[in-house]
């Protein structure tokens, strides 16, 4: 089973969920960052999942154009969705509100990661906001190997 793992990361953490995912994975596996380049042709994939990260509220533009603009390929796919983000309380609310409904209701497995501060990859900013609304003065990783783990065992699955 070929499988594409797309996303778009703001500050890599998920970039890292969607390489810890993919290690649970059977099957060939791809993994493609939606800020880098040309979007790879989707027929060769049985499966495709798609991810991002929430920032003030929001999942990237990135993931939302690809999930528009191929919608009736994503269609006849396995799909699987996550986001990632901090706001624990907010999860399931913030996934549902990051993808069209079609895909929700298509997907095999829907789920949150968690997420992670990584203040090596923010600018000025971006570190002065988490400072002062999170508290937070250092690296910090709430990413939820189990969640990752429970995601790619649907995926696995023959449903």
């Amino acid at each position: 089973m070929n499988t594409l793992i797309v996303y778009a990361t703001k500050h890599g953490c998920s970039e890292t969920c969607a390489k810890m995912l993919s290690k649970d994975l059977t099957g060939n596996i791809e993994l493609f960052n939606l800020k880098d380049a040309k979007i790879p042709v989707l027929t060769k994939y049985d499966r495709v999942i798609i991810g991002g990260s929430i920032h003030m509220g929001k999942i990237q533009k990135e993931v939302q154009f690809f999930c528009i603009q191929n919608m009736e390929m994503l269609m006849n796919k396995k799909i699987g969705l996550f986001v990632c983000g901090m706001l624990f309380e907010k999860a399931h609310e913030e996934l549902n509100n990051s993808f069209p409904n079609e895909l929700l209701t298509q997907a095999i497995a829907k789920e949150f990661f968690g997420g992670q501060y990584r203040f090596d990859k923010m600018n000025y900013f971006d570190r002065l906001i988490v400072k002062k609304v999170a508290k937070v003065n250092n690296d910090f990783s709430q990413i939820k190997d189990e969640n990752i783990k429970q995601f790619a065992d649907l995926m696995n699955s023959d449903c």
